[in-house]
């Protein structure tokens, strides 16, 4: 038996971006950019831990909005349509380098990523991703969690309970619906949690959640651990599991962290940016603006505009170091835990964004191989293992109350409301608090009414990401920002005065349930 364990945690979201409008739209490559460098690359890594027959265990969310979209047939066929773009580009790239070697090697490793992507997608996983993950959930191996249905802040929906218990029981309804059984996991968007919360997270069978370190470390009473033990919220008995700062921070920092190494690939040089804007423009969006296409051929190299050519052997052999080196770590660091808690060991969570892997950090996926494998092979200290396993097998479990938090900057919810986005709120609590009043008064409703009040609920749900508030305060893409939420508002309270008035515009909300046509379950009834 190891004197302690690891749960690695991936957190795989994505703002629910669907243009069927648009034949081409910018915003969708959010999602694109996400199949071909994180999600394929990591059910390729679980493909090769399994043909290896190394023991593994991950845990991981799909948020119900990145379910939607990786099961859409509209945005799949784009999928399609996109890395088709990609391999005809790097064909292109192909004659362009051929007298460059140390540029045409790399012109050749995206060509045959591409390829390998358009042969997985299409092929394996005929089209829809959610299969391969639900194979490797159905092993025991990855352990699936859901999340709130549209990652509504849970800290600033308090005003309103019923409109946070929707966004948890949608979750785990969309949840049971793409994987076939209900969940026993969350992850809490923007790990914000706030007292109360747990009770409606008990009410759907959620066995356990994360929080930030902070979370647990103000817990009352104190937690005897610290965050190396889950606690227990007092009444529902639902786990919260805490962030371990050091192991965390050698990972998904770019300046303390593995990703900051000069060998890594560079995110900021790709080719839509590099290279004449005549040649890549039949490559780019309509609106002809440059972006990035995915193709880098720059290391990190250090603080200079004059970057090395990236050496991809050399990068792996670096992937190999720091995954050794992260073990090492964790096993000093279970050793010094396990001297001070007796019976009960020592457990480190160590939660990180999904895209870190593979898109952020080019080499992630297969750093997270190499932990694994070194895992396997020296096994005795430190262990793999999914929350719900431990939970199974912990002796005890101390009863305390987390603190108000969240993984945002400064802890709390500073992120997600600031003078950029507070203007959000008003509405969106004004539109919870009608939403609940039209589910109570009307507990039937007529065929034409249900449809109305049901796309209510998914215009409020979508308005309510936080992920909207998140960009208008980093100052990214603001525009789109403001126009999803207040699109959503529009939609919400057009449709509620039909409701009321009794004269429902049919075509339009035929167009409105096309275009905005996620969580097909629903049920307005939720809210009362």
């Amino acid at each position: 038996m190891p004197l302690g364990y690891l749960s690695l945690v991936l957190h795989a979201h994505l703002p629910f971006v669907r243009h069927p409008e648009y034949d081409d739209f910018m915003e969708e490559d959010w999602l694109y950019e996400a199949i071909t460098e994180t999600y394929l690359p990591l059910l390729e890594m679980f493909e090769g831990l399994e043909r290896d027959n190394i023991i593994w265990e991950l845990t991981m969310s799909v948020s119900p909005t990145l379910a939607a979209m990786l099961s859409d047939p509209l945005l799949q066929s784009r999928y399609v349509r996109h890395i088709d773009n990609l391999i005809a580009l790097t064909e292109k790239e192909l004659q362009r380098t051929r007298h460059d070697p140390a540029f045409h090697r790399l012109a050749e490793m995206y060509h045959h990523r591409f390829l390998r992507c358009k042969e997985l997608f299409e092929v394996k996983y005929q089209r829809n991703l959610l299969y391969g993950f639900r194979h490797y959930y159905d092993t025991g191996r990855l352990e699936l969690m859901t999340c709130g249905a549209t990652h509504g802040f849970f800290p600033l929906m308090s005003v309103n309970w019923n409109a946070i218990k929707a966004q948890i029981e949608i979750g785990c309804s969309e949840f049971e619906r793409h994987f076939g059984r209900r969940p026993k996991g969350i992850w809490l968007p923007e790990c914000g949690y706030t007292p109360g919360v747990d009770h409606y997270l008990h009410q759907s069978g959620i066995r356990y959640f994360f929080v930030d370190t902070h979370g647990v470390l103000f817990a009352s009473p104190r937690p005897w651990f610290g965050v190396y033990a889950p606690i227990l919220c007092p009444g529902s008995n639902v786990a919260a599991l805490a962030r371990d700062t050091e192991s965390s921070k050698q990972v998904w920092s770019s300046i303390e962290g593995y990703p900051g190494d000069y060998v890594y690939r560079d995110f900021y040089r790709d080719v839509g940016f590099d290279l004449d804007y005549d040649y890549v423009k039949p490559h780019l969006h309509d609106v002809g603006h440059r972006t990035h296409l995915g193709i880098k051929y720059y290391a990190i190299t250090g603080k200079t505009v004059h970057k090395q050519p990236y050496q991809r052997e050399a990068a792996l052999a670096k992937v190999r170091e720091h995954a050794d080196n992260f073990v090492f770590n964790r096993e000093r660091q279970v050793e010094w835990l396990a001297q001070l808690m007796g019976e009960q060991p020592p457990l480190i969570i160590a939660p990180y964004d999904a895209e870190l892997f593979g898109h952020w950090w080019f080499e992630g996926p297969e750093w997270l191989d190499a932990v694994f494998r070194k895992l396997h092979f020296h096994h005795e200290t430190i262990q793999a293992i999914t929350p719900l396993q431990y939970l199974d097998l912990a002796p005890w479990c101390q009863v305390s109350q987390p603190s108000f938090s969240s993984w945002g900057a400064g802890g709390y919810a500073a992120v997600w409301l600031d003078g950029s986005n507070d203007w959000v709120y008003p509405h969106l609590h004004h539109a919870a608090e009608r939403m609940v009043e039209m589910a109570k008064a009307k507990p039937t409703s007529t065929p034409e009414e249900r449809r109305a009040l049901n796309q209510m609920v998914r215009e409020l749900l979508l308005a309510q990401s936080s992920d909207w508030a998140f960009i208008m305060k980093t100052g990214t893409v603001v525009e789109y920002a403001h126009e999803r939420t207040k699109t959503h508002l529009d939609n919400f309270r057009k449709l509620e005065q039909q409701v009321m008035v009794g004269q429902i515009d049919l075509p339009w909300l035929d167009r409105l349930e096309a275009r905005n046509n996620l969580f097909p379950d629903v049920d307005y009834r939720i809210y009362a």
